[in-house]
């Protein structure tokens, strides 16, 4: 398969370079990040994996979209604040039978990609793998999970069953769901569990479990999110989704979350989309979200105390 990642961060990597180690037809990465592209291209990705590193080398980086040109499979994990621009600019990426898959964080994704994409095209995923950036061509993966995939309006389809098939070949443990706003929920409520709490409190994901108030702190926080849910009517994946969020932060214990990285480095996080999301979605249903609240002016707080460029 010819497949093309939007956004070639920690997780792109991870998965465009999973990916073009099963043997996919082709693999590019595109971002604009160019000294990151020129490394891969010259050196081959490096991915530190619990087993030890692996060098991808049967891969490209692009920087931009027209230089790859179409794909029968597009991933986005660009950041869920750029979506929607980033996959307008990317049109070249996208024909009239592409795939476009987002496995990314926070809520409206979905959405940002069908005002440029037709919806039949659009697939919404969910992803328990972490990894981190460790420098130009280098990547670190923090924990893995399940990749979990469905179709908008519920259908189990040939298409998401082949999909299916190319992640589990690629180790990326693909799973096919038929609630689709379920998943999104439950993989947001994981970030909410995790993201804002651990940025602030600058600790790993695993370390979150180990404080008696940073766990406290993480089930407030997943209770409000399961509470607005609830109000929209979101039935969530059987299970207990508290639980759920548990278990994901110790999975990926070791992993430095998404939002710590962007602190650490200045850039803006996707606590909007996110924490803010719960935040949003309690003022249009009536449900209180006080702790989601403070944790959403604690990172723009954050934020707004970068030094100017």
């Amino acid at each position: 398969m010819n497949i093309t990642i939007l956004g070639a961060g920690a997780m792109g990597c991870i998965y465009g370079g999973f990916l073009a180690s099963s043997g996919e037809n082709q693999v590019t990465l595109v971002d604009i990040w160019k000294d990151h592209m020129d490394a891969i291209n010259q050196n081959g990705l490096t991915i530190m994996t619990p087993d030890g590193e692996k060098v991808i080398k049967n891969l490209r980086g692009m920087y931009s979209a027209a230089e790859a040109g179409p794909a029968e499979l597009v991933v986005v994990f660009v950041k869920a604040t750029l979506t929607e621009e980033a996959v307008r600019q990317a049109a070249a990426l996208i024909g009239p039978d592409t795939m476009v898959l987002t496995l990314q964080n926070g809520l409206g994704n979905v959405e940002k990609i069908c005002k440029v994409v037709p919806a039949k095209q659009v697939i919404a995923g969910t992803t328990a793998f972490g990894a981190s950036i460790k420098g130009p061509g280098r990547i670190h993966q923090g924990g893995s999970g399940d990749t979990v995939i469905g179709e908008l309006d519920g259908q189990i389809t040939e298409r998401v069953t082949r999909l299916k098939g190319v992640l589990d070949r690629a180790g990326l443990f693909g799973k096919v769901a038929d609630n689709v706003l379920g998943l999104i929920w439950s993989k947001l409520s994981v970030n909410v569990g995790i993201n804002a709490i651990a940025a602030v409190c600058n600790i790993k994901n695993g370390q979150i479990l180990d404080f008696p108030e940073s766990a406290a702190l993480q089930e407030a926080a997943v209770n409000e999110c399961l509470a607005v849910a609830k109000a929209k009517g979101i039935t969530f994946p059987a299970g207990d989704p508290l639980e759920h969020v548990r278990e994901v932060t110790r999975m990926t214990g070791q992993n430095t979350c998404s939002m710590l990285q962007d602190v650490m480095a200045k850039r803006q996080t996707e606590i909007a989309v996110i924490n803010g999301a719960v935040v949003d979605g309690g003022l249009e249903t009536g449900v209180p979200t006080p702790v989601n609240a403070v944790l959403t002016s604690l990172i723009k707080t954050i934020q707004s105390s970068y030094p100017k460029a």
